[in-house]
């Protein structure tokens, strides 16, 4: 049998060609060789509430989802998640037709990105940008087009009042003839902006004047602090029926490895992402979504405290790393807070991170991964706060040897 020596072609296709092996699983494997707090990739390191995980168990128990669910998801789930938005937002989903459960939020954008993205059609997405959405624009075929949220100074509410910031004029600019659709993520990922009403408004008012569909992030819904509020983009008016609004268990619960996520949008929009998304996984994760359904009837004082759990966390942190030298962007919302490494001497945030670990024992993420600009997000690197309190205080120890 003759063995091949040689291929002329590469294998990867030249869609993903510049995606090779992430970053977080480098930062993950660097913590593990150097016994490091991992402090870069979001995960919780704690389960979610014990009542949730027993009712996967009764799930498993009672062979409810133990085969193929249903293509759209269980009904019980279905309708949980219809109630849950019109109960927080007034929106008012049909769960038969309007709703689809996906196997984690990052199906949920893979598949909306396939479904409604023809090659070549132009997609706006804000800068800094969780690392999936360039690899599905990609395998979509079509063409990413960054806007750059970048640092401002301004009173955000809580103390928060250096923050990154949407300019709304640099978003109408990057819409053309080409541009198919926006992709928005509020709470974003990884600056902790939570977008404003009045900011929501104008990228509504762009979206209908120019008839573009907009994919909206929403996975940390119930992750603002100070007071502040989480509005989805599709209860402004005429955005009900050109927005595909993303949600996920696993950043609300701490089920994170569950992977259950859903699309709510209008019977068209449904019926377009559900297309791609039976031929990516069909269905999965079938006993969880009967225990996800019981958790978005969690008693309002869940949502409360895990707020109010999350905020003293990353309070915590972010004076751990202010006091280290770090100067630090508090985020309004997510479990992520973004630093500049400049004060500490420092300009390249990957070289600062690779180092990290011996220098002191954390592990971070380096923020221009998750730019095409490189060069705007070189001084930025995230830290996760979605860990215990014991954990944070350790690394907050630790970190303290940058400050000399």
């Amino acid at each position: 049998m003759a063995v091949m020596t040689s291929i002329a072609r590469p294998l990867l296709n030249r869609r993903l060609a510049e995606f090779g092996t992430t970053i977080f699983a480098e930062m993950s494997a660097l913590a593990q060789q150097t016994g490091s707090i991992n402090l870069g990739q979001g995960f919780p390191d704690t389960d979610g509430p014990e009542a949730v995980r027993e009712a996967a168990v009764r799930a498993l128990r009672e062979g409810h989802g133990n085969q193929y669910p249903p293509g759209p998801g269980v009904p019980e789930l279905r309708t949980a998640i219809a109630e849950h938005q019109l109960r927080r937002y007034g929106l008012a989903y049909d769960p038969d037709r309007e709703v689809l459960v996906t196997v984690g939020a990052t199906e949920a954008i893979a598949a909306s990105l396939l479904a409604l993205v023809e090659p070549g059609d132009e997609v706006v997405a804000l800068e800094p940008y969780y690392d999936s959405y360039a690899a599905c624009i990609a395998m979509a075929g079509g063409t990413r087009v960054p806007v750059t949220l970048r640092p401002q100074e301004g009173d955000l509410g809580g103390g928060a009042d250096r923050h990154f910031a949407l300019d709304l004029d640099e978003l109408r600019a990057a819409i053309t003839p080409r541009t198919r659709l926006i992709l928005l993520n509020t709470p974003h990922n990884p600056t902790g902006t939570v977008l404003s009403r009045a900011e929501l408004a104008a990228v509504a008012e762009l979206a209908c004047e120019r008839d573009l569909l907009v994919i909206t992030d929403e996975v940390y819904e119930h992750l603002v602090f100070d007071g502040g509020e989480h509005v989805p983009l599709a209860s402004f008016p005429g955005m009900r029926e050109r927005t595909v609004t993303i949600g996920s268990a696993g950043k609300t619960f701490s089920f994170t490895g569950w992977k259950v996520g859903w699309i709510t949008a209008a019977p068209e929009l449904v019926a377009a992402v559900r297309s791609a998304k039976q031929f990516l996984t069909y269905v999965g994760s079938g006993p969880f979504q009967y225990a996800v359904a019981e958790a978005l009837r969690l008693p309002e004082a869940y949502f409360d405290d895990f707020r109010a759990d999350h905020q003293a966390k990353r309070d915590l942190l972010s004076a751990g790393l202010t006091a280290a030298g770090f100067e630090v962007f508090r985020p309004a919302g997510t479990y992520f807070v973004t630093t500049d490494i400049r004060p500490l001497g420092e300009s390249d945030g990957f070289a600062f991170c690779r180092a990290l670990p011996k220098r002191c024992g954390v592990v971070a993420i380096p923020n221009a991964v998750f730019y095409d600009h490189r060069e705007e997000g070189a001084p930025f690197v995230r830290f996760a706060f979605c860990k215990q309190t014991a954990v944070l205080e350790e690394a907050v120890a630790r970190l303290k040897a940058l400050a000399g």
